[in-house]
């Protein structure tokens, strides 16, 4: 599909392309929507193996981002930026700081933060060349890593489908299967692990699974087949498209919730999910908890409203069950259907 047929098939605002021979620099900037508010979405570093894949996936993550602000109630749309390629170290500053100009030439429409790959150094490198950054270190007047955040509000979404499908919120002794153990998945295990819960792990990183079951005493499993273990609840904390036509049939759990973004591969899969009896916690609403922490810099950072606001997750997935089941859909499209009507409404009010 030409980037223009994508544009205007999902209403895309505004696509960048972002050049710098001089840093090495390749990314690219997509905005969504901004009907309610700026765009606000992080910056990913990948070895990506074409320039059409890093298109692809800055797109999908960008409406994913709009979806999520609409969600968590936030005044705030959804953008993203992908680099092509990770960066050798001692270049990471110029090349950020180049990409921190790009960002500054659109005036406020997009907000920056962390993403996969990048870290709170990295928005420090890019608030040398624009003030619409966040997830900048506490000293800065920021949040820090968002990571937490986010796997705090997987928990508690967690948490809601716990209460459904098990009867209980309690998570003790629930069987919990993460794939990815990166940020997100690290935070979300050692939660897990105060829980009481009993958890498998699995990473494309041996080291990093090494170090964390000897210090957490977890199963381990291979990242590319833990979906089709045994267990309550599969959490992915990876990449996206992990529920695909191939893995659906192979999950073997009753509950999926994960911090990764874009898990389901294409639209239609929420629904084969929930074919399956497995309650889905729409990814979008699940990993809201980092852009919420992030969105109360744009107003001075209050760390404890921002774990009451992230907690309240669990609510919000016990409004999309109970529209799900009201309206005899899956909660992949409950959500949608929510989300789209906030911003239906919102134009609406704009057009007065």
């Amino acid at each position: 599909m030409k980037l223009l047929d994508y544009m205007e098939q999902d209403d895309y605002e505004q696509v960048v392309y972002c050049c710098d021979k001089g840093t090495g620099l390749k990314a690219i900037i997509a905005i969504h929507d901004t009907t309610l508010g700026p765009a606000l979405g992080g910056a990913r570093i990948r070895n990506y193996t074409s320039e059409e894949e890093a298109l692809t996936d800055v797109l999908r993550l960008a409406k994913a981002m709009t979806y999520k602000a609409a969600m968590a109630g936030l005044n705030l749309g959804g953008g993203k930026a992908v680099v092509i390629g990770v960066p050798p170290e001692e270049k990471r500053e110029a090349l950020f700081h180049s990409l921190g100009a790009y960002i500054e030439s659109l005036s406020g429409r997009y907000i920056t933060t962390e993403d996969v790959g990048t870290t709170v150094r990295d928005m420090e490198y890019m608030s040398t060349a624009t003030e619409h950054v966040t997830g900048l270190p506490l000293h800065m007047g920021g949040s820090g890593d968002p990571s937490p955040a986010t796997a705090r509000g997987v928990l508690a979404a967690m948490k809601a489908c716990a209460k459904k499908v098990f009867g209980s919120p309690e998570l003790r002794n629930r069987n919990v299967a993460i794939q990815g153990l990166g940020k997100v998945g690290s935070n979300l295990l050692r939660l897990l692990a105060q829980e009481g819960a009993q958890i498998t792990g699995g990473d494309i990183n041996p080291e990093l699974v090494k170090r964390i079951a000897r210090e957490y005493k977890i199963s381990v499993a291979d990242p590319v087949v833990i979906h089709s273990m045994e267990c309550d609840i599969f959490s992915p904390c990876a990449l996206g498209g992990v529920l695909n036509s191939k893995t659906i049939p192979e999950l073997k759990c009753k509950v999926v919730c994960g911090g990764a973004n874009n898990q389901l591969l294409e639209c239609r899969h929420g629904d084969d999910v929930a074919a399956r009896g497995i309650l889905y916690a729409p990814d979008y609403l699940a990993n809201a908890g980092g852009i919420i922490n992030l969105s109360l810099e744009l107003t001075g950072y209050d760390p404890e409203a921002s774990r009451i606001r992230t907690d309240d997750i669990y609510n919000t997935m016990e409004k999309v069950i109970a529209f799900s089941t009201a309206r005899g859909v899956s909660t992949a499209r409950a959500a949608d259907l929510m989300v789209e009507e906030r911003i239906a409404n919102a134009r609406k009010v704009k057009k007065i």
